[in-house]
C-alpha cells in the first residue's frame, strides 16, 4: 500500500500575519536540505515580501478554466501529479475552485496529493473553520463563506500557529504591507479593528491549545502513559456538598491563577446506590461557584472515593488535588485515616496533595436524618390483616384443598404471606404475621397436630427458622420499600432545590415569580412574604400570589415560617407535612435574599442618580462660571463702548463692535442650546420621529457652522437609506464635526465620509489633531468633559455629550478611534432602511465564478475585494 502524504499546515488568526511568507520560507530550507520542493499554488497578492520568497523555488505552472466569458486559473492537480516532488506548497487550503474544476473545494485537491504520497505544506486562517463561521460573524460582522472542515485541519500531521499581535498587525497594514493604499484606512476602520483582532487571535490561540492537548492525550493513550505530565496545570477539587466546598473551590482558584493558562476541576464522588448524603442546593450553590470561577463541574459515580478520585485526576493529567480536612471527629479518625489521608497517601509523586482547613473541620458531619416515608392508615390497616388474620384462612384453604402437601411447602406459603404483610404495612405488620404464621404451623401442621407441641426436634428446628427468615424477609423488605419512598423523595427535593438555586443565581427569578413557585409546588391557595418594621410591630404584606387574600399575621395562616426577626413567609391553603418544611425553608431563605437584592439594586439606582446630578451640578457651575460670563461680558463691554458719549467711532470700529456682539450671542445660544438638549436627554424627553432619510440630503446641512473649506465631504449617492430622526442627526453630525474643526491643524481639512457595513450605514469624521488617549475616549462623552488643552472659552464640553444622546436615542452608536498616522476617528452607526426583497436572480448571469469571501471579509483569496472595501476611511473627531 502506498505511503500517504504528510500535511503541515500553517495556521494564521487574520490575514497578514506572515502564513504563506512562512509556508515559501519551509519550502526555501527543505530545498537547502536536498528534498524536492515545487510550490503547487501560491498568491502573493502583489506583496512585495511574498513575491520576493518565490524565487528559487520550481512554479508548477496553473492551469487554466474559462468560466462565464472570463478565464481563471486554478492548481493544477494533474500536472503536480505527474511531477510527483517530494513535497507540494499549496496556499489557501478553503478556496473554492472555479466551476469546471475536478474538485469543488482547494482542500480536496490537497486530499488527492496526499493519497498519492505527496507531502503537503498549506496555509489557513482561524476565520475559515467551519465550526467557528458563527462566532467570526458575529464579532466581525462578517459570514465566511469560504471554509474548510474542521477535520481536515485536524488531521493535520503538524500545525504551526503564526501569531502577531493587533498592534503589530496593523502597523504592517497602515505601511501598506499587506493591502493596496487606498484600502488601508477602510480596512483599518473595520475589519481590522483591534478589538476584532484581539478576539480571532484568541480563538486562534484556544484553538491550537486544544488541538495540542488532543496530540498529548493521543500520545499518552497510545504509549499507555498512566503518569502524570504537568505540561499544564489542572487542579482538581474534591467536594462533598459539605460547608467547606466554597473554601476549596476558591483556594484552588487561586492556584490556577498562579500558573498561566490553569483549570480547575471540581468532582464530587457518589455512591453508586445512589442514595448520598449530599445536599442537592449546596451541590448546585457549589458547581455555580466552580463555574462563575472558570471552572467545570464533574460528577463520578464509584464506592470508593479515593480510588474514584485519583483515577479521575490521573485521566485528565492533573497536577495537584485540592481536599479539605475531614469534617469526622477525631475519635472517628482513629479508626479509619478517613479520604483526604488516603489520596495524600496514594497519590504518589507526580500528583500533589493540598488538605485544606476550613471552620467545619473535626466538628462532625452534622448530616440531618431522613425520616421514612409514612404509610397511610388504609395500609397499615390492610397490612395488619394480613399479617394477623391471613395465616388463619390460609390454614383452613390448605387443610381443605391440598392436604399433605409437607411442612416444608406449607412454610413456604406462609412465608410468602408474610412478604405480603411487609409490601402493603411495614415492619410491624410482617413480624407479626411471622409469629402468628409459626403458630399456625405448629398447631395444624406439626404433629402432634391441634396442640402446640413438638414431637419431632427436627419440626422445631425447622419451625424456629421459619420464624427467624420470616423476620428477616420482613425486615429487608420493609427497609426496601422505605428507602424506595425516601429515595423518590429525596429526588423530588433536589429536582425542586436545585431549579430554586439555579434560577436566582442566575437572575431569572424575581419575587413574585419566586412566590408563585412555592404556591405551585406545595399545592396552596396563597402565598404571601410579610415584614414588619421592628420586633413586635404590626405586619405588612410585601409582596403575595394566589386568588386568596393575603392573611394579616403569620399566626393567621395554615402554614407560617419565620425567615430572620422581621420576615415571614405564610401560606394558606391546607397544613404542611413535616417532612415538607425543610424544601420550604429553602425557598423563605431565597425570597429574603431576593428581596435583599432588589432593595439593594433600587437604592444603587437611586444613588447612582444622586451621585451623576451632583457631579452634572458641581460641572455646570464650574462651566457656567466662565464660560457664560465670558460671552455676556464681551458683549457687555461692546454695547457700553458703543453707547458711550466720549469717543467717537467710526463706521469700521462701529462694525467690529456690532460683530463682538453677534460672535458672543451666538456662543450664548451654541450654549444655552446644549444645556437645554443635556436637560431634555438626562429627563427622557427626546422622542426622536424615525423616518427613511438620504445621508446626502442631512450631513450637508450639518456642515453650515464650519469655515469654508475646512470640511471635505465624501458621501456616496448609492449609500441606502437609514431610519433616523432628521434634526437629531443633522445636530449630533454638527457636534462632531465642530469639534473636529477645532481640534485639526488649520492647513489639514476634516474628512467626513459615509458607508454600508453588514446592515448598518456608518459616518466617520476624520480629524488629524493630537487625538485622545485610549482610556479617555470613553470619558469625552461624559458631559461637561474637556480633553487637554482646549481653550476654556471654547465651550463646556457637552457637543460630544449630546450628539451620543441624540445617536444612541436614534438607535445607533458612536464610537471613537484612532486615526492611523494621527488624530481622532469618531464612527456613527445608523440602523439602515430594510431593503425590500428582490426577485431571485438567474442562475448564470454573473460574469464571473462564485468566490466566497472575495466581497465580504478580507481573506487572503483577493485583497482587492476585501470586506473593508464597503465603508470607505471613516474616522471620527477629537475631543
Amino acid at each position: 500500500m502506498a505511503r500517504r502524504g504528510t500535511l503541515r499546515i500553517y495556521l494564521g488568526a487574520a490575514p497578514g500575519v506572515g502564513k504563506t511568507y512562512a509556508m515559501l520560507s519551509e519550502g526555501h530550507r527543505r530545498v537547502e536540505r536536498g528534498t524536492d520542493v515545487v510550490v503547487a499554488f501560491v498568491e502573493h497578492h502583489h506583496r512585495p515580501r511574498t513575491e520576493v520568497m518565490l524565487h528559487g523555488l520550481e512554479v508548477v505552472p496553473r492551469r487554466e478554466i474559462a468560466y462565464r466569458d472570463t478565464v481563471f486559473t486554478e492548481m493544477d492537480v494533474d500536472a503536480v501529479l505527474a511531477r510527483r516532488p517530494a513535497v507540494a506548497l499549496v496556499d489557501e487550503l478553503p478556496h473554492t475552485n472555479v466551476p469546471g474544476s475536478r474538485h469543488a473545494k482547494r482542500w480536496q485537491d490537497v486530499e488527492e496529493l496526499l493519497a498519492a504520497g505527496i507531502d503537503v505544506v498549506s496555509t489557513v486562517n482561524i476565520q475559515h473553520l467551519e465550526s467557528l463561521g458563527d462566532v467570526v460573524e458575529s464579532i466581525t460582522g462578517v459570514r465566511q463563506r469560504e471554509t474548510v472542515p474542521d477535520e481536515v485541519v485536524r488531521r493535520a500531521d503538524q500545525i504551526e500557529l503564526v501569531d502577531m499581535s493587533p498592534q503589530a498587525l496593523r502597523r504592517r497594514m497602515a505601511h501598506g504591507n499587506i493591502y493596496q493604499p487606498d484600502k488601508v484606512d477602510a480596512a483599518l476602520a473595520n475589519y481590522f479593528r483591534p478589538g476584532n483582532l484581539t478576539a480571532l487571535r484568541e480563538l486562534a490561540l484556544l484553538w491550537t491549545a486544544d488541538r495540542v492537548d488532543d496530540h498529548l492525550n493521543a500520545y499518552r493513550s497510545e504509549h499507555r502513559v498512566s503518569a502524570i505530565w504537568a505540561s499544564r496545570e489542572r487542579i482538581v477539587v474534591g467536594i462533598t456538598g459539605g460547608p467547606e466546598g466554597h473554601t476549596l473551590i476558591r483556594r484552588a482558584a487561586r492556584l490556577a491563577e498562579k500558573g498561566a493558562g490553569g483549570e480547575v476541576l471540581a468532582v464530587y464522588v457518589s455512591r453508586s446506590d445512589g442514595l448520598t448524603s449530599a445536599s442537592p442546593k449546596e451541590l448546585a450553590v457549589q458547581r455555580t461557584l466552580v463555574e462563575d470561577l472558570g471552572g467545570t463541574f464533574h460528577h463520578v459515580v464509584g464506592d470508593d472515593v479515593p480510588t474514584a478520585l485519583l483515577s479521575f485526576a490521573r485521566g485528565v493529567n492533573a497536577t495537584q488535588i485540592v481536599l479539605g480536612v475531614s469534617r469526622r471527629r477525631t475519635w472517628q479518625s482513629l479508626l479509619t485515616p478517613g479520604v483526604s489521608a488516603t489520596v495524600a497517601r496514594e497519590s504518589g509523586p507526580d500528583l500533589d496533595v493540598h488538605i485544606v482547613t476550613h471552620d467545619a473541620m473535626a466538628k462532625g458531619r452534622g448530616l440531618p436524618g431522613v425520616r421514612g416515608g409514612r404509610l397511610s392508615r388504609v395500609r397499615i390497616a390492610w397490612g395488619w390483616l394480613i399479617g394477623v388474620v391471613g395465616p388463619l384462612p390460609l390454614a383452613l384453604l390448605l387443610g381443605t384443598v391440598a392436604p399433605g402437601m409437607g411442612l416444608a411447602n406449607d412454610m413456604l406459603l406462609f412465608l410468602a404471606l408474610t412478604v405480603a404483610a411487609a409490601l402493603v404495612g411495614g415492619l410491624l405488620p410482617a413480624l407479626a404475621s411471622a409469629a402468628v404464621g409459626s403458630l399456625v404451623l405448629n398447631w395444624f401442621f406439626t404433629p402432634p397436630i391441634g396442640r402446640l407441641t413438638i414431637a419431632d426436634p427436627e419440626n422445631v428446628v425447622a419451625l424456629a427458622i421459619f420464624a427467624g427468615v420470616g423476620a428477616s424477609v420482613a425486615s429487608v423488605v420493609s427497609l426496601a420499600a422505605r428507602r424506595t419512598h425516601q429515595a423518590a423523595r429525596l429526588r423530588a427535593e433536589a429536582e425542586t432545590l436545585s431549579f430554586l438555586a439555579g434560577s436566582v443565581l442566575r437572575g431569572e427569578t424575581g419575587l413574585d415569580a419566586l412566590l408563585e413557585r412555592v404556591r405551585e409546588t406545595f399545592a396552596m391557595d396563597s402565598v404571601a412574604l410579610l415584614e414588619r418594621a421592628a420586633d413586635g410591630g404590626p405586619w405588612s404584606c410585601t409582596a403575595s400570589v394566589g386568588a386568596a387574600a393575603p392573611v394579616a399575621r403569620p399566626e393567621d395562616a395554615d402554614v407560617g415560617l419565620p425567615v430572620g426577626d422581621r420576615l415571614a413567609l405564610a401560606l394558606t391553603g391546607r397544613v404542611l407535612p413535616a417532612e415538607d418544611r425543610r424544601v420550604l425553608g429553602a425557598f423563605a431563605a431565597q425570597a429574603a435574599v431576593v428581596l435583599e437584592r432588589q432593595r439593594l439594586v433600587g437604592a444603587a439606582g437611586e444613588a447612582r442618580k444622586l451621585a451623576e446630578g451632583n457631579k452634572i451640578r458641581t460641572a455646570l457651575l464650574a462651566a457656567v462660571s466662565h464660560d457664560l460670563r465670558t460671552p455676556l461680558a464681551s458683549i457687555k463691554a461692546s454695547v457700553s463702548s458703543l453707547r458711550s458719549d466720549d469717543v467717537e467711532w467710526s463706521d469700521e470700529d462701529r462694525e467690529l463692535l456690532l460683530e463682538g456682539i453677534e460672535e458672543g450671542a451666538d456662543r450664548l445660544d451654541h450654549l444655552v442650546g446644549n444645556l437645554l438638549d443635556m436637560s431634555r436627554l438626562d429627563t427622557g424627553t427626546v422622542t426622536p420621529v424615525i423616518r427613511e432619510t438620504d445621508l446626502d440630503e442631512v450631513v450637508p446641512r450639518a456642515l453650515g457652522g464650519v469655515p469654508e473649506g475646512s470640511v471635505v465631504l465624501d458621501i456616496p449617492e448609492t449609500l441606502p437609506m437609514v431610519a433616523v430622526d432628521r434634526g437629531l442627526l443633522e445636530r449630533a453630525v454638527a457636534n462632531i464635526v465642530e469639534n473636529a474643526v477645532k481640534y485639526s491643524p488649520a492647513a489639514v481639512p476634516v474628512l467626513v465620509s459615509a458607508g454600508a457595513l453588514a446592515g448598518e450605514v456608518q459616518i466617520r469624521v476624520v480629524d488629524r489633531g493630537p487625538g485622545v488617549p485610549d482610556e479617555a475616549k470613553d470619558r469625552i462623552f461624559a458631559p461637561f468633559q474637556r480633553y487637554g488643552d482646549a481653550p476654556r472659552g471654547a465651550g463646556v464640553g457637552l457637543g460630544l455629550a449630546v450628539a451620543r444622546g441624540f445617536v444612541e436615542a436614534m438607535g445607533g452608536t458612536i464610537t471613537a478611534e484612532d486615526t492611523p498616522g494621527g488624530g481622532l476617528s469618531m464612527a456613527i452607526t445608523l440602523p439602515r432602511t430594510p431593503a425590500p426583497s428582490p426577485e431571485p436572480p438567474a442562475p448564470d448571469t454573473a460574469t464571473s465564478p462564485p468566490a466566497p469571501d472575495t466581497a465580504t471579509s478580507p481573506t487572503d483569496t483577493d485583497t482587492d475585494t476585501s470586506p473593508t472595501d464597503t465603508a470607505p476611511d471613516p474616522a471620527p473627531s477629537s475631543a
